[in-house]
């Protein structure tokens, strides 16, 4: 390598400990504006023209927003109107009711891998939360459980959660990292879901089994479990209190609605798995059928994830106003608020599409490139690596996948399976060593009334377990790439 490569090299080192400082230290700067700011300062330092600069900021989060931000919004406000609906919790009900105690770790986790498709971490948390503590505390009751139930029904909650939030699109980050890299987003899907069923697995069920009689003293505040268990469905006033009181930094607040009950289990399924059937059709389509077939062409354009979300936010929306009966206002605020509560993350895609843009533009990109070919390190273990290291850092899983698309980008030419599984790896890096820093840790933290000790034990162990699984599933299939 050159001494202009090692210089780039050094440029990227100091950009990325800056990003981390800005976002860390005393100044507590936003991670969206430390993001820009980093990013004009890395241009600059790289040598490119300023007349280039501000369009290669505006190119890359113009360009990232495009792509991703639509079909983030359509997803949010899928995700709220079937939690406003009472469709998630028929779907939750529907998996756990009439089984056995021993079941109940596994189906709790098959409910939030269905619930977690359209839904963030937090919110399908959020959503479960009644349901885990009905459970809970109805073995509570019966006696025979090593340690806490809420400890055994809530770690595959969380372990199942993380892994689609991180790993499968239609989450932003994920969905980031297909456009980012110029993945095959129906092989990315399949390939996402290959890598996540074991991991839950393992992380969900199997460890909740292990830690649970770990820590016998975890319950929740009893006011809280009865705020969420009571007799009846809550009022709005009531379950917004609920939601704040345990939402912590970055929570979505949630809605239930009296009518919510009505929905059957059959129509909340399907509305929870139109967008992915009609993404995975898309794939199937361009795999089997020729370029001039018609069906092709029908499928292809309903599987573009703008489409598919459309479509399952529709069906949704029909849902939700005939079935419950609900008013047309009120299903309005209902989606008006829920674009509120992906503002910020939107600012973050769009301030790592700029930090992307410019890494390319000025070069550094190619740098990492030469680097990476030099020190023979896999592209896939480079990727988890460096969405962990800054997810940890900055507190934001956003943050590692899109900086670490913008970094590992120049290594993938083209598509295909190696780009797919980098995507799942990426993912899976943003996941891993979640702690104080990030608003989920002090959601799980607060929710199940642990202490620092035990939530270090449940969150951050569980969804490094997540993370490394998902990085080892990812190498596992890269045999075959």
């Amino acid at each position: 390598m050159t001494s202009h490569t090692w210089w780039l090299l050094v440029i990227l080192t100091v950009a990325i400990a800056a990003l981390i400082y800005l976002i860390n230290s005393r100044l507590r700067v936003h991670p969206f504006i430390a993001l820009i700011v980093v990013t004009v300062a890395t241009g600059l330092a790289a040598g490119e023209p300023v007349d280039r600069l501000a369009g290669s900021v505006e190119d890359g989060a113009g360009g990232t927003l495009g792509d991703v931000g639509i079909t983030l919004a359509l997803g949010a406000m899928l995700g709220r109107l079937l939690s406003d609906s009472g469709a998630t919790d028929a779907v939750a009900r529907a998996l756990v009711d009439r089984s056995s105690t021993r079941k109940l770790p596994w189906l709790v986790a098959v409910a939030a891998f269905v619930i977690g498709v359209p839904m963030f971490f937090e919110v399908g948390l959020i959503v479960l939360l009644p349901l885990i503590f009905s459970v809970a505390r109805r073995l509570e009751a019966q006696g025979g459980t090593k340690g806490s139930p809420y400890v055994l029904l809530g770690v595959p909650a969380i372990a199942a959660l993380s892994t689609l939030h991180g790993m499968l699109p239609p989450h932003p980050g994920p969905l980031t990292a297909v456009t980012g890299l110029h993945a095959d987003l129906g092989l990315t899907m399949l390939v996402g879901f290959v890598c996540a069923v074991p991991t839950v697995i393992l992380a969900g069920p199997v460890y909740a089994r292990w830690i649970a009689p770990r820590l016998p003293d975890v319950r929740p505040d009893a006011a809280l479990v009865a705020q969420f268990t009571g007799a009846g469905r809550r009022t709005e006033k009531e379950s917004a209190v609920a939601v704040t009181a345990v939402g912590g930094p970055g929570a979505q607040r949630r809605t239930d609605v009296e009518a919510g009950s009505s929905v059957p289990t059959a129509l909340a399924v399907t509305a929870v798995l139109v967008p992915v059937v009609l993404m995975l059709l898309r794939t199937l389509a361009e795999t089997m059928l020729d370029e001039t077939n018609s069906v092709r062409s029908v499928l292809t354009f309903t599987g573009e994830p703008v489409v598919a979300m459309l479509a399952g936010l529709l069906f949704a929306l029909a849902l939700t106003t005939l079935r419950t009966g609900r008013p047309a206002e009120e299903v309005r605020e209902s989606l008006t608020d829920s674009l509120r509560s992906i503002a910020v993350i939107l600012l973050i895609i769009g301030g790592g599409g700029a930090f992307k843009q410019v890494l390319q533009d000025s070069g550094i990109g190619d740098a990492i490139a030469a680097a990476a070919k030099g020190a023979h390190l896999d592209v896939i273990l480079l990727g988890w690596l460096v969405a962990l290291l800054l997810s940890t850092t900055t507190g934001s899983a956003t943050v590692g996948i899109v900086s670490a698309t913008g970094i590992v980008a120049p290594l993938i030419h083209g598509g295909g399976l190696e780009a797919s599984l980098l995507v799942v790896a990426v993912g899976a890096g943003s996941l891993g060593l979640n702690y104080v820093n990030h608003a989920g840790f002090w959601l799980v933290k607060e929710s199940f009334g642990m202490d620092l000790a035990q939530a270090t034990k449940t969150q951050t162990v569980v969804q490094t377990l997540v993370s490394v699984l998902g990085l080892g599933m990812a190498l596992l299939l890269s045999v075959f790439a």
